[in-house]
């Protein structure tokens, strides 16, 4: 409780979400008690620097932007760091928390869930699938950093290889990334191109080209059947393709995708299905509980999870408004995604998947070497998404006013 009586405002997580929604809440209400719980330390950080950091040459720390304790106390919240949240019992409004080895409850006034996503892991064979890494969180980076930093150098000077498990968003920034690094990227996706559910084929292919230019090798329309550890071979591990292909390396990421974590909420009673479900404003169906970020499925983007900075930086902003008084439907306007390709720098309006229509390059960017432009127009001809590649991305503010969200 506060000094005051009131139980604090508690939010679950210390991601982007967390943050920027304690930060604005903070802005708008200089009182009201908050109260911080996660599982980490909870150092901020942008988590899309976790995607660039090896081209960089950064390490884990150096992508820590604002300790912990600096945030807590420039915010003036209460962090429970280490601690994780068991349980939510909205009948008494209560949390039971672990940390150590102790066990209790903590009463809140209203509660926000930003509990995040885990990734998804594809079933594999083999003797090494416990060496498979993937990356959603800087924990997960440090564990990815040790492990190539640790590789020796190989007899002949050659790069050591990455078997990268992906080739969308995530996967392929991963792909230029690694590249930049140093490493011998060596890509498997079923998909018959990269990036497939956010590019026309002709961007799609322009992306394929410029990462194979870093030397990034494809193997698409395939899946990896089983990951073997080679003992005293000339990379560690094996893996079979689904081809046939077998791919030596000497460590392994996977960046399939992501799954919004609900475990917490749904032990709770909370309506989910691929997220918390949330109302216009970001209420859960329980109320005084509230979700968003990357664990959150939108009714104000009807029914989707947005992974993505900006529709977590609109609903913390319109989520901190509706905490301190004032509710605040959340409306998203249009928010085109940069994909961290500098090889070939690409930025993504997409359209609502469920939206008919189809994709047109603008005729100025056929002949152009320089990138390209794609727009979506559906059915009534009206321009409702973009893709921009190369140095047509310069375009983006232009092209963002003529995109009816």
């Amino acid at each position: 409780m506060s000094a005051n009586g009131v139980a604090p405002v508690v939010i679950v997580g210390a991601g982007l979400a967390a943050w920027t929604t304690a930060r604005e809440l903070r802005k708008l209400d200089p009182s009201v008690s908050i109260a911080l719980v996660t599982r980490d330390n909870g150092d901020f950080y942008a988590k899309p620097t976790l995607s660039n950091a090896f081209g960089q040459k950064r390490s884990p720390d150096q992508l820590v932007t604002t300790p912990a304790a600096a945030m807590a106390a420039n915010l003036h919240i209460t962090l429970h760091a280490h601690t994780t949240v068991q349980s939510i019992d909205t009948a008494s409004r209560t949390v039971r928390v672990h940390q150590g080895d102790s066990t209790r409850t903590m009463a809140y006034s209203r509660l926000v869930l930003a509990t995040g996503a885990n990734p998804i892991r594809v079933p594999m064979a083999g003797n090494a699938t416990h060496a498979v890494h993937t990356v959603n969180h800087l924990d997960d980076f440090r564990g990815l950093h040790a492990d190539l930093s640790a590789l020796p150098q190989r007899a002949d000077g050659s790069p050591a290889t990455v078997l990268l498990i992906g080739a969308g968003l995530i996967g392929c920034e991963f792909a230029n990334d690694l590249a930049q690094g140093g490493f011998a990227v060596q890509v498997v996706d079923p998909a018959a191109r990269p990036l497939p559910a956010l590019l026309p084929a002709a961007a799609s292919e322009q992306l394929r080209n410029a990462l194979q230019t870093l030397g990034v090798a494809w193997h698409l329309g395939c899946t990896v059947g089983t990951l073997d550890a080679s003992p005293g071979g000339a990379h560690r591990y094996a893996a079979t393709l689904s081809d046939a292909t077998v791919i030596a390396a000497d460590a392994v990421l996977s960046a399939v995708g992501l799954r919004a974590d609900t475990a917490l909420a749904a032990a709770a009673g909370l309506a989910c299905e691929r997220g918390v479900l949330v109302d216009a404003h970001l209420q859960t169906s329980v109320p005084d509980v509230y979700a968003l970020g990357d664990c959150a499925q939108y009714s104000a983007a009807g029914g989707r999870t947005l992974p993505y900075v900006m529709p977590i930086m609109n609903a913390a902003r319109a989520l901190a408004a509706t905490l301190a008084g004032t509710p605040t439907a959340l409306v998203f306007p249009l928010m085109p995604v940069a994909v961290k390709t500098p090889v070939l720098p690409i930025t993504v309006a997409a359209p609502d998947p469920a939206l008919q229509g189809q994709w047109t390059q603008d005729p100025a960017t056929i002949d152009l070497h320089e990138g390209g432009a794609w727009r979506f127009v559906d059915a009534a001809g009206v321009q409702r998404g973009f893709v921009l590649t190369g140095k047509q991305t310069a375009k983006r503010m232009e092209w963002s006013k003529a995109t009816l969200a």
